[in-house]
C-alpha cells in the first residue's frame, strides 16, 4: 500500500476573499477539491477537513484545518466561487 503525504494548507494573506494555498506547490486550492473528512478517515483521520491540489504536478493531500481556523469566517470560502 502506498503511504500519501499530506501537507497544511496556508491561508493566504493577500487575497480578498478567503483563499487556501496547496502546503506543497503554494497552488490556490479549488473550492470543488475541498471537503469534509466524513468518509474518507483513512485519507488523513487526524483532519477534518481536507483537500486535493489540482496543480498539474502536485496533487498533495492538504489538511485544512488549521488554515479554515486563520480565517475570520471559513464558511464563506465555500460560498464564493474560487
Amino acid at each position: 500500500m502506498q503511504q500519501t503525504e499530506h501537507y497544511n494548507a496556508i491561508a493566504s494573506e493577500s487575497s480578498a476573499v478567503p483563499t487556501l494555498l496547496c502546503g506543497h506547490c503554494r497552488s490556490t486550492l479549488s473550492r470543488s477539491r475541498i471537503f469534509r473528512n466524513e468518509e474518507m478517515q483513512s485519507h488523513g483521520g487526524h483532519c477534518q477537513t481536507l483537500a486535493l491540489c489540482s496543480a498539474d504536478d502536485c496533487g498533495a493531500l492538504n489538511c485544512c484545518d488549521a488554515a479554515l481556523a486563520r480565517l475570520d469566517d471559513p464558511d464563506e470560502l465555500f460560498s464564493k466561487a474560487s
